[in-house]
């Protein structure tokens, strides 16, 4: 008899092991996937932690990357006022398409004037020929504004 009482305890004992197993490995997934929600979260949504990383990733959106998908999430829902920048944007288009170039687009130090939720972001924009024949220089002003993160409402040629 008492093989019989061991065997069933030691039955009893290898559940409860398994269960607790089981139990960590659950604990441990959940964890898992927690820290890999909160990771791709901060990977994937758009920094607009201030004016100037707003006003930076909306150029990289939109002139290097000629994403609109991406610059709409660094512009404001109503963003009329960036025409000027469709139109520098279609002029390198335009032009890389009659001269079969390739226009690079870059920028220098942004310059943040900053009021209660409010902000002007002022840049010198380069577009330059890939072989760096020829280059030119514009400023441009930024309207940004703060809208649960900065987002880009205006762009102004200075």
């Amino acid at each position: 008899m008492t093989a019989l009482g061991g065997s069933n305890t030691q039955v009893r004992t290898g559940r409860l092991v398994l269960m607790l197993i089981a139990g960590a490995l659950v604990l441990l997934c959940a964890g898992g996937a927690g820290v890999a929600l909160v990771a791709y979260r901060d990977a994937t949504e758009p920094d607009r932690s201030s004016p100037d990383v707003a006003v930076d990733n909306y150029l990289r959106a939109f002139l290097v990357d000629r994403n609109d998908t991406r610059a709409q999430l660094y512009a404001c829902r109503t963003s009329a006022q960036l025409t000027v920048m469709d139109a520098l944007r279609r002029d390198i288009e335009a032009r890389e398409a009659e001269h079969s170039i390739k226009i690079m687009v870059s920028w220098g130090s942004l310059t943040v004037d900053e009021r209660a939720g409010r902000s002007d972001v002022t840049v010198e924009v380069r577009r330059a020929i890939a072989d760096g024949s020829e280059s030119d220089r514009q400023t441009y002003r930024f309207d940004v504004v703060d809208e649960n993160g900065w987002r880009v409402c205006g762009a102004y040629r200075v």
